[in-house]
């Protein structure tokens, strides 16, 4: 029997280098693997090409880079983006993108379901099923940027950039993030 793969969505910077280190690699290459993964939004071990290619090969049989699939996409006249995303067992949760002239907010779920059962909240109109992985939350954010990455005009943030003075230039496309109020779980 095969094990799961190990997420590398869910893990942190010192557990990167833990997971490294038991395989006999040295902290930079953590370094490297989540450069690789959470600044150029790459999934696909062989695209990493400054790692060793054994050190690839590894990854390849023991990890993988997962966001939770897209099941649907939505986009406003005004750039807002929605994503539906499938956490398995029936449930699904919800990440928003809103560009705004001076930021982009990505707004991303923490549960599936909620109890509190607001009247105009459909997400409490399912009740409570469980809070989600660190993979799962973390997995919307490196979805949501690198969907975003791809597609220049989707934000109004790269259009401010390209009037500012290079000291005011930020070319984050979502420079702010909070957590959707689904009972207030944190």
């Amino acid at each position: 029997m095969h094990a799961e793969p190990i997420n590398l969505l869910g893990l942190d910077a010192s557990a990167l280098t833990q997971l490294v280190g038991q395989w006999g690699g040295k902290p930079f290459r953590a370094r490297q693997l989540q450069r690789w993964i959470h600044q150029r939004g790459v999934s696909e071990f062989d695209e990493m090409t400054d790692l060793a290619r054994e050190f690839r090969a590894q990854l390849s049989e023991h990890c993988a880079v997962c966001a939770p699939p897209v099941l649907t996409q939505q986009r406003s006249t005004d750039g807002t983006r929605k994503w539906l995303f499938d956490v398995g067992q029936g449930n699904a949760i919800e990440s928003v993108f809103i560009p705004e002239d001076d930021r982009g907010t990505l707004c991303i779920s923490s549960q599936a379901g909620c109890n509190v059962a607001c009247r105009f909240c459909s997400t409490g109109h399912q009740g409570f099923n469980r809070n989600l992985t660190t993979a799962e939350i973390i997995g919307q954010l490196w979805w949501a940027r690198r969907e975003l990455m791809q597609d220049a005009t989707s934000s109004r943030l790269q259009a401010a950039a390209s009037e500012a003075s290079p000291a005011q230039t930020d070319t984050r496309v979502i420079s702010n993030v909070v957590m959707m109020g689904m009972g207030e779980p944190l």
